[in-house]
């Protein structure tokens, strides 16, 4: 059964001209219980393995995040997003 985690901030890829986000992450949720934060490429093959499921709430509303591909590349986006990954990348950078 796969962990759910809320992505509550990111740190996008400034270098990359498709804007894909760098690392995601969260108040709470990792081991130690405190904030967590890791690379774009580590959360999506957790997701594709089956171990962690992410969600962020847009609007007041949860909405699962889930992985897409554009120019061959992987990234995350919100079931709600259209081609564009714009709710995760609103979202406040991770300090």
């Amino acid at each position: 059964m796969p962990q759910d985690h809320q992505i509550t901030c990111i740190i996008p890829d400034g270098a990359d001209s498709d804007r894909r986000i760098d690392s995601i992450g969260g108040a709470t949720g990792s081991k130690s219980g405190g904030p967590w934060c890791i690379k774009l490429d580590v959360a999506i093959k957790g997701i594709e393995d089956g171990t962690w499921r992410f969600w962020t709430s847009v609007n007041g509303n949860s909405v699962w995040v889930i992985i897409a591909t554009r120019n061959g590349k992987k990234y995350l986006k919100t079931e709600a997003d259209g081609a564009e990954p714009n709710n995760l990348l609103s979202l406040p950078r991770c300090s």
